[in-house]
C-alpha cells in the first residue's frame, strides 16, 4: 500500500489536541489527533475566494505527547505527514477511508503567544509567526532529517 505526501502550511488548529491511549505488543502508546485548518486565495479580481481546508491529523508517542503539551485550538503551525488509503469490510460491506499521519509538525506561535493561550486570554488567536526563537520542531522516531 502505497503512501502519499501531504503539507498542510501555516494551518490554525481548530479545537484542542485530543489524547488517548493504546495499548499495543510493545506497551501503551500515547495517540493524539488535531484538526488543522489552512485557508488558500483561488482566482483573482473580484472572483478571487478563499477556500479552506480541514485535516485531521494522527500523531503518535513522543509527538502525541509534545502536541498535547504545547498546542490547544487556534495554534498556528505547520504539519508535514503522508496519506494512506483504508479499506476494510464491517458488516459485508466494503468501507473506504484515509488517514493522515504526521510526520514533522512545526509550532509556529512564539512561546508567549502559545502561553497565553493557553492560560485563556481571550481575543482571536495571534497572527505572527513567532519568528525562529518560538519554532519548535518534532519528528517521528526512526525519521532522520538533514
Amino acid at each position: 500500500m502505497a503512501n502519499v505526501l501531504v503539507i498542510q502550511r501555516n494551518a490554525h488548529l481548530a479545537g484542542p489536541v485530543r489524547v488517548e491511549f493504546v495499548d499495543t505488543r510493545d506497551g501503551r502508546v500515547t495517540k493524539a489527533t488535531l484538526t488543522a485548518i489552512s485557508n488558500t486565495w483561488r482566482g483573482s479580481g473580484e472572483a478571487r475566494e478563499q477556500e479552506a481546508t480541514a485535516i485531521q491529523w494522527t500523531l503518535w508517542g513522543t509527538q502525541a505527547e509534545n502536541a498535547a503539551a504545547c498546542l490547544d485550538r487556534g495554534s498556528h503551525v505547520n504539519v508535514v505527514g503522508r496519506l494512506k488509503n483504508n479499506v476494510y469490510e464491517k458488516a459485508g460491506d466494503t468501507v473506504f477511508g484515509w488517514d493522515f499521519t504526521v510526520e514533522d509538525i512545526d509550532f509556529l506561535d512564539s512561546r508567549a503567544d502559545a502561553e497565553a493561550r493557553r492560560a485563556g486570554a481571550g481575543g482571536p488567536p495571534p497572527q505572527g509567526h513567532g519568528g525562529a526563537s518560538g519554532r519548535s520542531r518534532t519528528s517521528t522516531p526512526g525519521r532522520t532529517r538533514s
